[in-house]
């Protein structure tokens, strides 16, 4: 059955056992068509739905590759389906035999059936008023014929759903609503119904078109960004890196006007980049020499472009003169023609002619003249600007007309308006200049703070660098005097050991007694302590000037005062209200000068420990 349904109607004849009629007695099929109200149609087999009305062969996915919205294929106007029949001719229906079933249309004067609005992707259908008798495998003879049925639910009632595979299978089910169904040949009023058939709302034709729609999205997005990848300038060609030959080479591009643009940009981007340096200097200094000898060639350029603008403005104002003469002429002729001797003889419409043109004339000479005599006005401005003249020499040729008068008026304001804008940006530079230096002299002050800081530290320094530099000289002098003593205290000791061996001789030749011995080395013992006290004599130095006799004596004053002793600081504090000029090493120097007046102690332990000045000079009375 199904694939009788696929090979179409037009090969299915009626079965002639189940008609009560004879199917080839013309007359009496007539009578009962006419009796139905319906125009009798032949026998044969029709096609369901003819091709004007449906395409078999329409692809429903060719908007998915070409890009392109969803179409009805019963929209008239696209090429897929020829259009509609005019509204005043019906569409006549035909009769539609199946094998268990006959199919009549309704009687063309009543209105079509009506339907709902179709939802999107829409697939199923709703069938109404079948026969009660109607099984589903006589619903599916009657709609496969539309394409191929996917689903069929049926309704205990007399209605069902039909899902077909394609969107445009529903119209052909449509083109079935109204017609009258009878089951084989049976009057009976359960094998008789009329079909309803409307669109029908399904919630998987709703996905599925939700699904192709998201598809069709997705490649509108990819389409549009394949365009804008293909419509997006190219990215400028990367930077190479700086190298002596990459710099030769960009030195003859620098020399050459077609690539100097582009030669100037890899020179800015390179000394940008901090490639100079003390090797490259030279290279460099080439290059930016290549570059200042480009503005001598723009120079030339450009009072090349100078010298035939004014070669196009002279050629501009001697046609625009030659146009403004011939504009005169016409205007001649036609004030001439508008004098009486000629104008009688014209007519209404030729004068009313002639007076339109005349006036446009006039209009465009007008408009010539201002702009030459505006052409003209400038040049002499331009002459005046450059011969400097205060009071102009040449008075400007006024026109008397009102449009003249209102262009010189709208010169002289914009002028003005432009003298503004120059004393309004003259402000605003100073305004920057000034914070400017404001800023600046914000920095300096906090410059010139860290540099006091600095220069009082490094005095700091200094002194106590000069301090240091004093001990190590005085330390120095000390361990020379210290070197000294030793030398002479070796020589002398090699002196009384030769005379010690001169004695011994002499005591085993004579046969001295020991206490001769004894003796010996007892004048060896006072010779040598003779000779330390001469070291230390020498050492304690008389003194040199009155000063130091004075600071001797208020010394002496000080430490008789404090017992205990003082430290070098206290003292030097002391001594500093008498003589400001007075430093704490000249005073140590010259206690130690005098061993034998002052003497140092060391009190305390570890880090308490102290070294204190006394006065000892009145200890050596106390002991004699």
């Amino acid at each position: 059955m199904m694939a009788a349904a696929a090979d179409g109607l037009g090969s299915i004849a009626i079965d002639t056992t189940q008609l009560n009629m004879s199917v080839t007695d013309p007359t009496a099929w007539a009578t009962a068509m006419n009796n139905l109200g319906m125009v009798p149609v032949g026998l044969p087999g029709q096609q369901l739905v003819s091709d004007s009305i449906c395409v078999p062969g329409f692809d429903p996915g060719l908007n998915m590759m070409t890009g392109i919205t969803p179409i009805n294929p019963m929209i008239p106007g696209l090429g897929l389906v020829p259009p509609p029949p005019p509204t005043e001719v019906a569409v006549v229906k035909e009769i539609i035999h199946c094998k268990s079933c006959t199919l009549f249309p309704q009687n063309p004067n009543l209105p079509p059936p009506s339907t709902r609005e179709r939802p999107p992707g829409c697939k199923t259908v709703f069938v109404g008023g079948l026969p009660e008798n109607a099984t589903e495998e006589i619903i599916q003879e009657v709609f496969e014929q539309c394409g191929d049925i996917t689903a069929i639910r049926k309704s205990k009632k007399n209605f069902c759903h039909i899902r077909f595979a394609e969107e445009f299978m529903v119209d052909k089910a449509i083109y079935l609503s109204g017609y009258r169904m009878r089951l084989g040949s049976s009057t009976d009023k359960k094998d008789s119904g009329r079909l309803h058939v409307d669109f029908a709302q399904a919630r998987d034709d709703f996905y599925e078109w939700e699904c192709k729609q998201r598809m069709r999205a997705r490649e509108e997005r990819h389409r549009r960004k394949l365009e804008e990848d293909r419509l997006r300038p190219p990215s400028p060609p990367a930077i190479m890196h700086y190298s002596e030959h990459e710099a030769a080479l960009l030195a003859e591009k620098l020399k050459d006007d077609s690539k100097f643009s582009e030669a100037i940009t890899v020179l800015l981007s390179w000394i940008e980049r901090g490639e100079v340096n003390r090797r490259s200097a030279n290279q460099f200094y080439s290059m930016v020499q290549s570059a200042n000898s480009h503005v001598r060639r723009l120079m030339n350029e450009k009072a090349t472009h100078e010298q035939e603008m004014e070669e196009a403005k002279e050629n501009f104002k001697n046609a625009l003169t030659g146009i403004l003469t011939q504009f005169e002429q016409i205007v001649a002729v036609f004030n001439a023609s508008t004098r009486q001797k000629a104008w009688d003889h014209f007519s209404k419409a030729q004068r009313k002619n002639i007076d339109i043109w005349r006036k446009h004339s006039e209009e465009l000479r007008n408009a010539q003249s201002e702009q030459l005599m505006g052409i003209r006005r400038e040049e002499e401005m331009e002459m005046s600007d450059d011969e400097n003249c205060d009071s102009p020499t040449k008075k400007l040729r006024v026109d008397e007309s009102a449009l003249a008068a209102q262009a010189y008026a709208l010169k002289e304001e914009n002028d003005s308006l432009r003298w503004q804008l120059d004393a309004y940006r003259n402000e605003v530079e100073l305004l920057k200049q000034e914070k400017e230096q404001l800023f600046r002299t914000e920095e300096n002050l906090t410059k010139d703070q860290q540099l006091q800081f600095l220069q009082q530290t490094m005095q700091g320094m200094q002194q106590q660098l000069l301090s240091i530099q004093e001990e190590l000289n005085n330390k120095k002098s000390e361990l020379e005097q210290a070197k000294e003593e030793q030398s002479h205290t070796q020589a002398l000791l090699k002196v009384l050991q030769e005379q010690l061996k001169g004695t011994k001789e002499l005591v085993e030749t004579n046969g001295h007694s020991h206490e001769d011995t004894n003796e010996i080395n007892v004048l060896t013992v006072a010779l040598v302590n003779q000779d330390r006290e001469n070291n230390i004599e020498k050492r304690s130095q008389g003194l040199k000037s009155e000063k130091e006799a004075l600071l001797i004596g208020i010394i002496s004053t000080f430490l008789h005062v404090h017992p205990f002793g003082a430290n070098i600081e206290y003292l030097w504090s002391y001594m500093q209200q008498l003589d400001s000029k007075i430093s704490a090493n000249e005073i140590e120097m010259l206690l130690m000068r005098l061993p034998r007046m002052f003497k140092q102690e060391f009190t305390g332990v570890g880090a308490t420990l102290e070294k204190r000045w006394k006065l000892c000079a009145f200890e050596g009375i106390k002991t004699t």
